[in-house]
Order: C-alpha cells, then structure tokens, then sequence
C-alpha cells in the first residue's frame, strides 16, 4: 500500500511539469477593486483599466507584510477615455505595509501611478511609470505665463499631490527605489516624511517639473540616478525662470541626506533646498546637515545649486552655465568646497549669509562674478526669520580658490569679517571689487593651514561611483519647453519648435526628430520663402509670414518612435505640424481705482459703478500681454485697480477657444454673453488658479469684453484666442 501511495505522490507532483505548466500559482491578472495580500506574480498582458474619480479610491491594493508582486513587465494603461496627459485621472496602486517588493511594473495614463502609506521596508525596483499627469503649459517662446509656476509651500496635507506623480512615498521608513523610469510626466518621485531610504540608479528624466521632491525627509541617500532635464519656464534668449522646477526639490525641514554622483542637468534649478515656511515663520530649524557631492548640476535656467536658510556640505560638484552657480541667500555654516564654477553669470551669490567656507573651487570665466556676498540695509518688519536671527552678512574664509578669465573675483557689499587665504587669480580684470561698507577683510594672514578646503572625511567612506552619462547634447540652448514640458531628447518624436520671429516677420523653427527618419515640407499657410523643404534631423527652417494663421506641416517618414504620450508609433509616415494664429484685434483698454465702498470681491452689481468714472489711464492695444510688479504707471497704482479692455475680432466660422490669465479676478464676455467667470477670491489657492479658458462656436464679426481686478500684490491679464480648426 505504501509503495502504491508513493507511486501516487509522484505522478500528482510530476503532473503539472508532463502537462506543460509549472507548479506554483498561476500568473494573476489584474482587475479593478483588486486587493494584494499575498505574493504573485502578474499575467503578462496590457491593462486597459480606468481609475477612479478620487485619489481616495485605488485602482488595486497591494497590503500587508512579506509580499513581492512581480509584474512581469505587464503594462497598466489609465485614462482610456482620455487623450490628453492634463485630464488623466486616479491612482493605480496603492501600497500599505511592511517588507514589500514591487518589480518589473509598466504604469501609465494616471494622475498618481504609485502611492506608498506607512511602509517600512519598501522595494520598488526595475519598473517604469512614465508618462502618467501632466500640465500643459501656457507660456510660450516670446514670455512666460504665471499659472505655469509651482507652489510647494504647505504639504501637511498633501497639496503636492495636485501636480500628480510617478512614485509618491507618505511616511514611508527604509525605502529601496532603484532602477526605475520615470519620464514624459510632471513629478517623478515624490516623499513625505521619508527616513532613511535609498534612491539609487533611477533614470527620472524629462519632466515638466521635478525628478525628486523631498519634504520633511531625512536621512536619505540619492546616488547616482540620471534627472536631467526636469525643467519648464525657459526660453533661450527670452527669458530664464525655471518657474520652480527642479532635478532635485529639498523643502521643509529635510535633513542629513546624501546626494552624491547624479546627474541633474538642464533642471529649472538644479537642487532647490528651501528651510521651509516653518523656519520663515520661526527662525528656527532649516533643511541642515546635507551633504551634496560630485553631482553635476549644470546648465540650469536658473541656479545650479539653491540653498537658503539652512547650513549644508556643497562639495566637488560641477557646476557651469547657469544664471547663479550656487544661490545661498541666509545660508550659515555651510561649505562650498571644491567644486567646478564656469560660464555662469554668477558663480557664488549669498546674501545675508554668515559663518561660511568657500574654499578650495574652481572659477573661470563667470559673466558678471566669481563670488558675490551682500546684505541689504534693512530687512521687513513682519518677517518672522529676519526679526528672531542674526541676518549680517559676515564670517567667510575664502581660501585656495582658482580664478581664470573672471570679470570680477569676488563682489563684496555690506559683508565684515572676510579671510581671504591662497587664493590664486589669472587674467581677472577686478580681483576685489568693495566698497566702505565692507570691514575687517583680512588678506593671506600668516597662521593658516589649508584644512577648511580639504573634503568632510564622511565621505571618505563612499564607494567612488562616476556621475551616469548621457548621450544628449548638453548647454541650456538644448532646453526646449512644448506645452508639455521640455522636448525628450532620449525618446525623440518629429516636432517643430518656434525658436523665434525676428523683426522682419521671419520664422525660425527647429525641426527634431528621431535620428533614422527623414521630413519634408508637407502644406503651409500665410508662409513664404521657405528655406529648406526636406533633410534629416535635427534641422533648422526660416519662412517669412505673410497672414494671421501660420501653419507649417510636415511629413516624417522613418523609424518607429515613442509619441509625446508615450504611444509606440511603428514605422512609416506621419504628420506633425505647428501654428500660430493671432488675429487682428484692436483693442481699447481702461483702467480704473476702486475704494472698499466698491469692493468687487463683496458685490459685483454695486462695483462695476466705477467703470463710470474717468479712468486713470488708457491705451489702444493690439493685443492683451500686461504683467506687474508694482505700479501700472507714473504716479498710478500698483494695487486696488480694474481693467475693462475691449476688442473687436473678425474670424471665419468655426470652435474656437478664449484663454486668459488673471491675478486677481476676471470675467470675459462675447457679444455680451459671459463666457468666463472668475469673480471668487476665495477659489484663487495657487498660480495655476490665474488660467481659464472655454470653448465657443464664432462666426464673422465679434465684440469681446474682459473686465480684470487686482486687489493686491503681483497683478496680470494675458488673453489669447485659438482656432481649433485646421485650414489645412
């Protein structure tokens, strides 16, 4: 009997393997409401499955303690019924537990692809959430548009979650997240309240706004992961505002973390460090203790390196060709130490900064400085930091610092107790420019060692990695911003980008695309005098306008190529096109003063009385492009003021779509129609708040009013109309 059972036993084992099967589970496929609490492994297919409406409802859950699902490079597509990557929607995954491993996972086409609660001990390894929420874009070549800027001030209560994410970790503690890609979307990894985690060879590339975003985290090693080119709010030439981008975001009480051998290129900043509102209200605390080390920060917009308020460990990075090389308004305590300064406008700049090094780096060739330190001579009295703090400028040791090919070494301002020591100069035109509000600066005193300028010996203990590499070509001109963000060098598409219009109505296009293809000039409209009507890519056209409605399309024929969503286009033949419709509008613009008895933000009815008065000022304009600061004119207001402008418009029939941007209040009308209606301070919560748009039906002749108000503070209206027909 017993030999009978074994013979039993044997061919129930073997079965599964003489039927072709193996013997564990099989592959699980995915579906909504899923609920992970044991490991497996995911069927391979692709998931067409939409998420939900709230952030609060999971597409699937994974929950509990000791699980590995592996995807098996399953895709999981969202927003089905969407096409465009600003109306995608939901959360795919959910992770809540201990000890659990997510791999080899493909998510796309949701607001937020991963969201991890209250792990400890969480892997998410070897997948890809490309191509999941972004914004599109409003500023263009020529300026930028305010409702483009990012606001991260408050994240108690997950604010950041507006601006969607590939990987976003909520008090999560030792976290692995490595070998992972995240492109062709707004945020790539986000963390709040994350300790002691390590993020290690990553490619979060190509975003239109953060690779990795830090907030109240601490202890954490960022090494040697690829964010390049998470970047908006630039233009060559135009402007360089970087609108709050970062490779690297630190924000809010980050403190102790490593972030050595990356590559952050062509982000808005570089590595944006800011102490937190927390420390502006209090004076105290910071984002402290960081170590930030042979990283290469360059080409940025703005500055390299941004850190504020805080002391932090700047060592042997790279650092070339960006407005500021290190921005470090408030810092204290901190090194700056050994690092490679060039071709910025500004090398080092800090305000108010005390008890600092600077020793031991390379400067050569910066515009305007090397180093410039300042203070101003008063600071504002509701200012919480500057009322609790010391805030002179004072206390920096320059020592053994190389300056080649400098206009100015070093631009001193209000700034006392300086220690310069060792350092060298060749071909500077100024080596110190100061003035006699500069004290005590003490030139190579004789008993001085150059221990300052030698690295921290924590790092010592590092293995010695190199900064990844790419391929791309380097330089901010490589930074070109569509509407969707900066144009994916590592996945290229066929795309034409405007990079100007000359005095003479002259047309300057960029025409990119995938090495292997070929374009050709397909149809054009109000264009003439097209230099080059075929080539390979990159390529440059000029075409000289001649109308209102500049089209330009293309033909590419070529390889396959990933579109600007992330679709898989096969080989062949396609169109991609470009346009530029302004149609003439003449419009009378006026501005008037209001007092509190015409409060527009109480009652609109008794406000709009004032439009009565005589305004303070008027203009004709042909086109509606206006952005303060401060006053509207000479002798006029900077605040407590309205616009009513005008404009007759004659276009042919078709949709059409009204776009305006406004701080504070708007309200724009058609033939008398109210078809945009902002008129709520209370709804105005960030810049992106300030855009509105709709859609309507035109035909002929069209009056169109716009009524803006300004209560206070930074004021703009920018209005532009779009034909979504195609005359083509």
């Amino acid at each position: 009997m017993q030999q009978l059972k074994n013979h039993f036993l044997a061919i129930t084992f073997l079965l599964p393997a003489l039927l072709g099967k193996a013997s564990g589970p099989e592959p699980a496929e995915l579906k909504p409401g899923m609920i992970i609490t044991a490991s497996l492994q995911v069927k391979k297919a692709v998931y067409r499955l939409n998420g939900y409406d709230s952030l609060n409802r999971p597409l699937i859950v994974i929950k509990g303690n000791n699980i590995t699902v592996d995807f098996n490079n399953a895709l999981l597509q969202g927003s089905n019924n969407k096409q465009l990557p600003n109306e995608f929607y939901g959360l795919a995954l959910l992770i809540e537990g201990n000890n659990i491993t997510l791999k080899n996972a493909r998510v796309s086409g949701y607001k937020i692809a991963v969201m991890a609660r209250n792990c400890k001990n969480l892997v998410i390894e070897n997948s890809d959430f490309s191509y999941n929420y972004r914004q599109q874009l409003q500023s263009n070549w020529l300026h930028e548009d305010v409702s483009d800027w990012m606001s991260y001030h408050h994240n108690e209560n997950d604010e950041w979650l507006r601006y969607g994410a590939g990987i976003y970790l909520k008090d999560c503690e030792s976290s692995i997240i490595k070998n992972n890609t995240i492109t062709g979307g707004q945020c790539a990894l986000m963390m709040m309240r994350c300790n002691n985690g390590e993020i290690t060879d990553n490619d979060f590339s190509f975003n239109s706004a953060i690779g990795i975003g830090m907030y109240r985290s601490n202890h954490n090693n960022i090494l040697h992961n690829k964010l390049d080119f998470n970047v908006r709010g630039h233009s060559e030439g135009f402007y360089n505002r970087g609108q709050d981008s970062a490779g690297i975001l630190v924000f809010e009480q980050c403190n102790e973390n490593v972030f050595a051998y990356n590559s952050v290129t062509h982000g808005g900043d570089g590595f944006f460090l800011w102490a937190g509102q927390t420390t502006m209200d209090t004076g105290e605390g910071g984002c402290n203790g960081n170590y930030v080390y042979k990283n290469d920060f360059s080409y940025a917009p703005t500055n390299g390196v941004e850190i504020t308020f805080s002391k932090n460990n700047i060592i042997e990075n790279i650092i070339k060709e960006c407005d500021h090389g290190v921005w470090g308004g408030y810092s204290w305590q901190t090194s700056i130490n050994r690092n490679i300064f060039e071709k910025n406008r500004i090398g080092i700049a800090i305000e108010h900064g005390q008890n600092n090094s600077i020793c031991g780096n390379t400067f050569e060739s910066n515009k305007q400085a090397a180093i410039k330190l300042w203070a101003r001579k008063s600071q504002p009295s509701d200012w919480g930091y500057a009322n609790k703090r010391d805030t002179r400028s004072m206390k920096y040791d320059l020592w053994v610092n190389s300056f080649k090919n400098e206009a100015i070494a070093l631009d001193l301002n209000l700034t006392r107790d300086i220690v310069l020591y060792k350092n060298r100069f060749e071909n500077v035109k100024t080596q110190i420019r100061k003035d006699s509000s500069v004290e005590n600066l003490n030139i190579d005193p004789d008993d001085l060692s150059d221990s300052t300028a030698m690295i921290p010996p924590i790092i010592d203990a590092w293995k010695k990695k190199d900064i990844p590499l790419s391929s791309f070509a380097k330089g901010r001109n490589q930074i070109r911003i569509t509407e969707w963000g900066p144009y994916p060098y590592s996945h290229p598409y066929p795309y034409v980008f405007l990079k100007k219009i000359d005095s003479n109505d002259v047309y300057h296009f960029d025409v990119l695309g995938p090495k292997n293809g070929t374009w050709s000039v397909w149809k054009t409209n109000d264009l003439r005098h097209i230099t080059g009507m075929e080539g390979t890519f990159p390529a440059e056209i000029k075409a000289q306008k001649t109308g209102n409605d500049v089209q330009l399309q293309l033909q590419y024929i070529g390889e396959t190529f990933t579109g600007r969503f992330g679709a898989e286009q096969p080989a062949g033949t396609y169109i991609f096109s470009f346009r530029d419709f302004q149609p003439d509008i003449n419009w009378n613009v006026n501005w008037y003063t209001w007092d509190a008895a015409h409060d527009p933000n109480k009652n609109y009815e008794q406000f709009k009385t004032v439009y009565n008065n005589t305004p303070v000022k008027t203009e004709q304009a042909k086109k509606i492009d206006y952005t303060w600061w401060g006053n509207i004119g000479k002798n006029l207001p900077a605040d407590s003021f309205a616009i009513v402008a005008t404009g007759m418009v004659e276009v042919e029939k078709g949709t059409y779509q009204l776009s305006v941007t406004a701080d504070d209040l708007v309200k724009v009308f058609v033939d008398g129609k109210l078809m945009i209606d902002f008129w709520d301070v209370s709804k105005y919560k960030y810049d992106e708040d300030t855009h509105h748009n709709a859609t309507v039906e035109l035909n002929g002749k069209h009056t169109i009013r716009i009524e803006q108000v300004e209560n206070s503070g930074y004021a703009t209206l920018i209005f532009k109309l779009i034909s979504l027909n195609n005359k083509l």
